[in-house]
Parts: structure tokens; C-alpha cells; sequence
């Protein structure tokens, strides 16, 4: 939701701050008063073009700057995942344009691109009165609408998995066919290459264990006079270290005899006696295996020398070598048995596009069951909002492909080859006809003004709670009804008020008795110059706007009378 909307130096507005609640927050004012002024900076938050036309006379720039509460906008992780952004509890949206006519966007004082503040303002408004930001007229967004309504998440979610099943198949077959000349061009030398590796045979860590051995061979001479010397020092030799050890312990023996003090002396050079002893074993036994083996040392050499010149071909170490060896033993066992895989893989996709077939069927029977629940419902909520003789149609098509269907994935529908899409085989789109004898359009096609604004009340109304926009603004929703019919918008405005932030600019006083929340715009005169303010109403403020609605600019005591009662009615 919008908590905070700030508006400074746009148009005739010098400077407004607003907090914002929840549910049903009206607007009025007289005509020429400035509300368009506040629809337009509304738009330009939401990613409109921007003119230096909207700055006001004497100021460098205009800004406005909204504060969003998106805890509860689920759609709204995508974004920050595709832009990179961290994500946050809060979004603080900026837009700033100069006199010059230059823009900048900014998303949590990050600069973003006018397409990234677009696509960010469709996630978090629905603005209707400006077509540009009405999603339910975007014939693209009606298949997410009826899948939100509807209560088929499984089978859809087969369906996806088995279309990226689908999909990464066909991929596989494309991306082999698109190297088929390649592989061929290639074969020989595959085949010389893994010749030249597979003479030579190198194993996973060989080398290192032939440089470690080959560091021992070649200072096997060092080896054996060092440990030679080592073993006569420690045990050999006429004053070898253990022999001192043993002297010094028997003396210790007799000093404890005299004094127990000597106990722990002469564990521990019991101690040290016995680690001596062992590390003399090891010497020893470590001497007996020094080899002396020219053959070897030069077996090994040449091994080596084998591996430095498959290094020095194929990547620059042996890691790279055996890589290498795994990538082109790939690449020509398939070269070999190209037309075999390739049978094999189209097997594969055939089987996937069947069973891909099989659940998109699913799918589209789901989704025919819910267009016509979806008609029923909006068809009634138009009859209530004053669009009598209305019809509403939800169409679910295919798209039957014909040259083009080994360049897209498809399934088949007897003789038919029908496109498959990431969420189903279906093409969504809403029609409808307001009045009697006039065919079923498109309903981006729908006429402007009041009656789109309550088409679009009616059908917010009908998928309330599967449209996840959190904030839904109408201006002009009342132009050409008046009571009863107002009335009805008003209450459909209040019912939609607990599914959504909802601002609504109006003209009449059963909608504006029915707000939550009441600001009123105003034109006057500051330092000689003409701005327009935003005001919160309370109390006996707010029944006389009410009044002014009713009644006109003269408000009387039985117009405050009414206002009073319209209000209190509206309460019930």
C-alpha cells in the first residue's frame, strides 16, 4: 500500500505531504480545483512521460516521491531478483524531472531506468482513468487473473514441469542439430587428439605421484647416508642418544631411592628412552627400502616428459588434459552415433509432448470452468453498477501453428499442431458488450471515461480476492450516473476497500459519504501566485463537503442535514 505520497513543485501544487490509510480514502473538489494535477504526479510516480511543462513556473525541478508498504505485494521478490535490488519491506519511490525536461527515477535512492519504474508501478498501482496503467485492459495479464482465481495451482504446476521437461528437450535436439556440421568437420581431429592423450594414458593425481616418487629417486643417495647418520647418532654408535638415555635413567633409579622427589624424572626418561628407541626403529626400517633404481628414475623421467608435451597441447595442465579428454570423447562417440542420438532425444520429445499435451488439456478444462464462473459474477456486478445490459465473455483459444511448428514447441490436437506456453496452450482474453445489439470486443477496446472505470470497479470487484495489486485508484468513476446507481459504485468501492488501499476521486456524495478516509483539494492564492493544496477532513469539515456535493456551493441547514444522514446511512 502507499503510506506516504509527497508532491513538490508539480504544476500548481508548490508543495503537499499525505499519509495515506488503508481501506477507502476519497478525494474531492470543485472542477479545475487540481485534481487531475494529482492524478497527473500519481502517473508520473507510476512511470508516465515526463514534461518539463508539469514543473511549476520559477522552481529547477518537480518531485514526487511515494513511501510503499510492499510486506504483502508477493510479485514484487521477482523484481528485486531480475533488478538486482535487496530486497526490503519498504520501497521508497522517486521521480524527479527539471525544467531542462530531463528525468531520473530512483527505488530506495538507487537510480532505476524509466522501464524498471514502469514495470515496478504496474506491480504496486492500478490506476483507472488513464488506460496506460489499467492491467485488467492488457489482454496479456487475463490468463494470471483467471489462474489466480481459479483453484487449479496442481495441475498448472504439472503442466510447467512438464513443459520445462519439454522445453529442455527440444533445446538438447536443436542445439545437436545446429553442431551437426560442426562435429563432422571435427571428427578427424577429435579422433587424432584422443589418440595422442589415450597413447600417453594419463590417470586422475599420476603426475603428482610420479614427481613425488621421482623427488625420492633422485635424492635416494642423501637419503640413505642422512638416515645412516641419523640411526648411528640415535642407537648405533658407541655414545649413541640412547645409550646415554639408559645411563641417565639408572642413575635416576638410584636417586629415587633416596628421594621419591625423582618419580616423575624418571618416568619421563623412561619415556624418552622408548621414543628414541622407536624413532631408531623407523630409521631403520625407512633405510632398508631407499632404492637405488636408474631404470625407474628414467622410466619416470619420460613419463614426465610425455605429460609436459599433452600439457603444453591441451590446456597447460594435466587437469585441463583430462578435460579435454572427457569433452571431445563426448563429442565424437556422438559424432559416431549422431543419427542415433538424435532418434533417441526425439523419442524423448515426442513422449514429453504428449504428456505435456495431456496436462495442458487439464488445465484448459479448469480454465473454461472458471471463465464461466468469472462471467456470471462480473455480469452481476455490472447490473448493480448501472451496465444493465451487458455481456461479458472470458475466451479461451489456441494458437494453431503451421510452417512455423518446428521452430516452437508444440502439442497435438488431432491433426492439429497447437503452440505450447510456459503456463498452458491457452490464449486468455477478456470481451465484452455494454449495450444491446453491438458485438463482443476486446476489452482493451472498451470505450473511456465513467463507463470503463466502472467496467474495470466491476471486474476488480469479481477477482478481488486473487488480484494481488495493493493499491487501486479511480478518478471519474462516477461521470454519467447519480443515485442509486452512485450508491452502488460506492458500496462495491467500500466491499473492494477490504481487499485493497483504494483512492477514489468523485463528484458524488454517496461515494464520498462511503470513505474511510476524506481529502479534500483546493485551488487558492499564495505570495500572488495560485496553488493547489490537499487537505484532510474530520467532523463537521467533512459533512459540509458532503453537503457542498449535494447541494452546491451554498450549503444549507437542511444540506448538512442530509449530508449527515447519507453519512450515517453509509455507516450500516
Amino acid at each position: 500500500m502507499l503510506t506516504t505520497l509527497s508532491i513538490k513543485n508539480y504544476a500548481l501544487i508548490e508543495e503537499i505531504s499525505l499519509t495515506l490509510e488503508r481501506g477507502l480514502t476519497v478525494i474531492t473538489g470543485e472542477t479545475g480545483a487540481g485534481k487531475s494535477i494529482l492524478i497527473g504526479a500519481l502517473g508520473l510516480l507510476l512511470g508516465d512521460r515526463a514534461s518539463s511543462d508539469a514543473v511549476r513556473t520559477g522552481a529547477e525541478k518537480a518531485v514526487v516521491e511515494g513511501v510503499f508498504d510492499v510486506s504483502d505485494v508477493e510479485k514484487i521478490g521477482a523484481w528485486f531478483t531480475a533488478n538486482e535490488t535487496e530486497p526490503t519491506q519498504e520501497l521508497i519511490v522517486r521521480r524527479e524531472v527539471s525544467a531542462k525536461g530531463t528525468s531520473r527515477c530512483f527505488v530506495n535512492d538507487s537510480p532505476v531506468t524509466l522501464a524498471q519504474l514502469k514495470e515496478l508501478g504496474d506491480m504496486l498501482v492500478d490506476m483507472h482513468g488513464q488506460h496506460e496503467h489499467q492491467s485488467l485492459l492488457r489482454s496479456e495479464t487475463h490468463c494470471e487473473f483467471l489462474d489466480d482465481f481459479g483453484s487449479y495451482g496442481k495441475e498448472l504446476a504439472g503442466y510447467k514441469e512438464a513443459y520445462a521437461a519439454f522445453g529442455a528437450l527440444t533445446a538438447r535436439r536443436r542445439t545437436l542439430r545446429d553442431k551437426e556440421q560442426q562435429l563432422k568437420e571435427k571428427k578427424t581431429l577429435y579422433e587424432f587428439q584422443l589418440k595422442d592423450i589415450d597413447g600417453v594414458a594419463p590417470k586422475e593425481n599420476e603426475e603428482e605421484q610420479l614427481e613425488a616418487e621421482l623427488k625420492l629417486l633422485e635424492n635416494s643417495e642423501t637419503l640413505s647416508l642422512t638416515t645412516s647418520s641419523v640411526n648411528e647418532t640415535l642407537y648405533e654408535g658407541d655414545d649413541s642418544v640412547h645409550d646415554s638415555l639408559v645411563r641417565v635413567r639408572t642413575q635416576l633409579e638410584e636417586l629415587c631411592e633416596i628421594d621419591p622427589a625423582f618419580t616423575d624424572s624418571l618416568a619421563e626418561a623412561k619415556s624418552a628412552a622408548v621414543i628414541v628407541e622407536e624413532l631408531a626403529k623407523f630409521v631403520q626400517r625407512y633405510q632398508s627400502r631407499i632404492e637405488f633404481n636408474t631404470e625407474r628414475l628414467e622410466e619416470i623421467r619420460d613419463r614426465l616428459g610425455a605429460f609436459a608435451l599433452l600439457k603444453k597441447k591441451y590446456g597447460g595442465s594435466m587437469d585441463a588434459v583430462l578435460a579435454h579428454r572427457k569433452k571431445i570423447g563426448e563429442e565424437y562417440a556422438l559424432a559416431e552415433n549422431f543419427e542415433a542420438e538424435i532418434a533417441r532425444i526425439g523419442a524423448d520429445i515426442e513422449a514429453a509432448r504428449t504428456l505435456c499435451g495431456e496436462r495442458a488439456q487439464a488445465v484448459t478444462a479448469r480454465r473454461r470452468e472458471t471463465g464461466k464462473k468469472i462471467e456470471k459474477e462480473i455480469l452481476s456486478a455490472l447490473v448493480d453498477l448501472g451496465i444493465a445490459k451487458a455481456r461479458f465473455s472470458v475466451a479461451v483459444n489456441h494458437r494453431v501453428l503451421d510452417g512455423e511448428a518446428l521452430h516452437t514447441l508444440y502439442v497435438n490436437a488431432g491433426s492439429k499442431k497447437i503452440a505450447a506456453l510456459p503456463n498452458g496452450v491457452d490464449e486468455i482474453e477478456f470481451f465484452i458488450s455494454t449495450n444491446v445489439g453491438e458485438d463482443l470486443k476486446p476489452l482493451a477496446k472498451v470505450a473511456s471515461g465513467g463507463e470503463v472505470s466502472r467496467i474495470m470497479l466491476a471486474l476488480k470487484s469479481a477477482l478481488a480476492h486473487s488480484d494481488k495489486t495493493p493499491l487501486l485508484i479511480f478518478d471519474e468513476i462516477d461521470t454519467g450516473v447519480s443515485g442509486r446507481i452512485g450508491q452502488a459504485v460506492g458500496l462495491s468501492l467500500s466491499r473492494l476497500s477490504k481487499f485493497h488501499q483504494i483512492v477514489a476521486i468523485t463528484h458524488l456524495p454517496q461515494i464520498a459519504a462511503l470513505g474511510a478516509t476524506h481529502l479534500a483539494v483546493e485551488k487558492g492564492e499564495q505570495n500572488k501566485r495560485t496553488v493547489t493544496r490537499l487537505r484532510k477532513l474530520d467532523g463537521d469539515e467533512r459533512v459540509r463537503e458532503v453537503a457542498k456535493l449535494l447541494s452546491g456551493a451554498e450549503v444549507t441547514d437542511a444540506g448538512l442535514n442530509s449530508a449527515r444522514e447519507l453519512m450515517r446511512a453509509a455507516k450500516k
